[in-house]
């Protein structure tokens, strides 16, 4: 089995990251097992990597010139059908998909090899458009990423991204357009190919009855009335499926999952968020109303609060448990955790005076509080500062719930995706039984291991530790639900699997 080629500089890095994900969805529709997956992944990975660096090569032989090529994740899908091809005509056939074997003996295989005039006007429109913009159009409509993602990751101005995909779109709908008059077709085609572009333009347009006939017996015009017509939703799956050939459907559906699973529904395109149609008067009156509400919650908690704090309380557990203060505050706290000790409020002074309790000595390790966290001062992800000899503390007047006590909140999982002899790859997914406003993921390497790149979150590392912070669009989880977000580290002589790892201060269990 080959190994997968070493990134030469850190764009290439950033390139194997973002691309391997959806080579190895695709080779695991293709293949008939997970292992014969990974291989196929692998085999079409390396030669597409080794097609990309050809084509960036020419380009700069060229002066700049534009070399007409799919944009980086097609080109390494259509190496990943190329190479299940090879894989049949070398007696391996018995690794792949029945129908992909069925599909590779057809003439729609063949369109893909054959004259560059009859492949898919899909393929044919995104190849004609400039490198930039390819890499819009596939990431937008093919992946399933939200547009504040795809702008970042293509260094694109998020204000404007979305007017530069509608523009886009219609560049694609006119290179498609020309490259559907340029094929070869018979005189029924071409007495309809006019008739095509001018009922697709508009979506209130009737279909003539005979134009619908003649869609559903063509095959290639009806592939061209799909990339045509950019209204109805049907853009992405003419797009993967032109390009694709086979199971481009099938991988639309599964990066869609991908995407809302490593999102989630608090995405800023997804169904939840401001783009999914409606009235935009809509969408900020429903904004308006949570704001509200949050500040009506936020009055009834202080009020509830002041009315506790009020209370004269007795000696019993449930009062002394009360007035401990046991409850740590919601997972979704962005906050350290435990969070900073208040200040000791005059009730507790006397009641430490009676009990014989008072403040701890100084140099004396406390245990954690577990009462609100001071604003002003933010810790992330606090560790041990040192080491400090405890002293055992008085007999408490109720018994505490200590941290150990409490059931696991979330379960974390990480993913080595793939490694070479100077970095690797590697994923950490985080399922979380309560509800987050916001997360705050962290780990510590033991091996030294160097965190170049994160996608999906914000890192910052301090020695061996390493902290994730959600990004705008995935902050918000829900109760049962999973965040995820990947990145590319450098390692020596061992990789061990990163320990300790906290969802907002709080244990993960893990395996």
């Amino acid at each position: 089995m080959p190994d997968l080629p070493a990134p030469q500089d850190a764009t290439e890095a950033a390139l194997f990251s973002e691309c391997w994900d959806a080579v190895l969805s695709y080779a695991d529709l293709c293949t008939a097992g997970s292992t014969a997956a990974a291989q196929l992944a692998r085999e079409a990975f390396a030669q597409g990597i080794r097609e990309v660096r050809e084509a960036e090569a020419t380009t700069v032989r060229a002066a700049g010139r534009r070399s007409s090529r799919l944009p980086r994740i097609p080109l390494l899908l259509t190496a990943v059908r190329t190479t299940a091809a090879a894989w049949e005509e070398g007696g391996q056939g018995h690794r792949l998909d029945p129908d992909l074997r069925l599909w590779l003996h057809s003439e729609n295989a063949a369109r893909f090899t054959g004259p560059p005039l009859s492949r898919p006007v899909a393929l044919r429109g995104l190849r004609d458009l400039q490198q930039a913009d390819a890499e819009l159009l596939w990431l937008a409509e093919a992946e399933s990423l939200p547009l504040p993602l795809v702008a970042r990751r293509l260094g694109l101005d998020a204000a404007t991204a979305a007017d530069e995909l509608a523009q886009v779109r219609g560049f694609f709908r006119d290179r498609c357009h020309r490259n559907h008059l340029d094929s070869p077709m018979d005189a029924e085609c071409r007495s309809y190919a006019r008739l095509l572009d001018a009922v697709t333009r508009s979506p209130a347009a009737d279909t003539p009855d005979d134009l619908s006939k003649h869609l559903a017996t063509c095959v290639r015009c009806a592939e061209a009335a799909a990339c045509l017509r950019l209204h109805g939703g049907g853009l992405p799956g003419a797009l993967t499926g032109g390009v694709l050939g086979w199971g481009g459907l099938a991988y639309l559906e599964r990066r869609r999952r991908a995407a809302e699973a490593r999102l989630g529904p608090g995405r800023p395109d997804g169904p939840d968020g401001p783009d999914a149609g409606g009235d935009p008067a809509d969408a900020t009156g429903r904004a308006r109303a949570t704001r509200n509400g949050l500040l009506v919650a936020a009055v009834l908690v202080s009020g509830l609060a002041l009315a506790v704090s009020l209370m004269p309380f007795g000696g019993t557990d449930a009062d002394s448990a009360i007035r401990t203060g046991t409850d740590p505050g919601p997972v979704a706290d962005p906050g350290p955790y435990p969070p900073a000790a208040p200040a000791p409020s005059a009730s507790a002074s006397a009641s430490s005076s009676a009990t014989g309790s008072g403040p701890a000595p100084s140099g004396t390790l406390q245990p954690p509080s577990e009462g609100p966290q001071d604003p002003a001062k933010p810790d992330p992800d606090p560790e041990p500062q040192g080491s400090t000899t405890a002293t055992a503390p008085a007999a408490p007047t109720a018994p505490r719930t200590t941290a150990s006590s409490r059931p696991a909140v979330c379960h974390a999982a990480y993913d080595l995706v793939n490694q070479w002899p100077a970095g690797f790859q590697a994923t950490v997914t985080v399922a979380t039984t309560e509800p987050l406003d916001s997360w705050r993921v962290a780990f510590t390497f033991e091996d030294g291991q160097h965190v170049t790149q994160m996608w999906d979150a914000d890192v910052s590392q301090n020695g061996p530790r390493v902290t994730a912070t959600a990004a705008d669009y995935n902050k918000t989880v829900p109760a049962g639900g999973k965040l995820a977000f990947g990145f590319i580290a450098s390692w020596n002589g061992t990789n061990s699997p990163p320990s300790d790892i906290t969802l907002n201060g709080h244990s993960c269990t893990t395996g």
